[in-house]
């Protein structure tokens, strides 16, 4: 079992920065691609970005593009979401997941571990 942590989230002015992090414990971290999703209220969870085990591929939806930069640490079993320009439209519940390797790339899913997601709010 993989359980996942996220941190990082708050309130920020529209324009501003915010980094989320997600630790792992409990497997083998670099035997997963990791995702980022997030959940706004009244609204379906979406795909915001994923990276591989190797952080070689990376994928993002069109409206982060160029604003949200995923990384990662193996060696700090930790996922990073750097996220700059933050609109109000990306205020949401932010979500870290980890999908196994075994089950091949797909950034949007679906992913085996979830973890208990951060409020990001960004105000205008």
């Amino acid at each position: 079992q993989v359980q996942l942590v996220e941190s990082g989230g708050g309130l920020v002015e529209a324009g501003g920065s915010l980094r989320l992090s997600c630790t792992a414990s409990g497997g083998t971290f670099s035997s997963y691609m990791l995702g980022w999703f997030r959940q706004a209220p009244g609204k379906e969870r979406e795909f915001v970005a994923a990276i591989s085990w190797s952080a070689m591929t990376k994928d993002y939806r069109d409206s982060v593009k160029g604003r949200f930069t995923i990384y990662r640490d193996n060696g700090k079993n930790t996922v990073y979401l750097q996220m700059n320009a933050l609109k109000p439209e990306d205020t949401a519940v932010y979500y870290c997941a980890a999908r196994s390797i075994r089950s091949g790339w797909n950034p949007k899913g679906p992913y085996e571990y979830w973890g208990q997601g951060t409020q990001v709010t960004v105000s205008s």
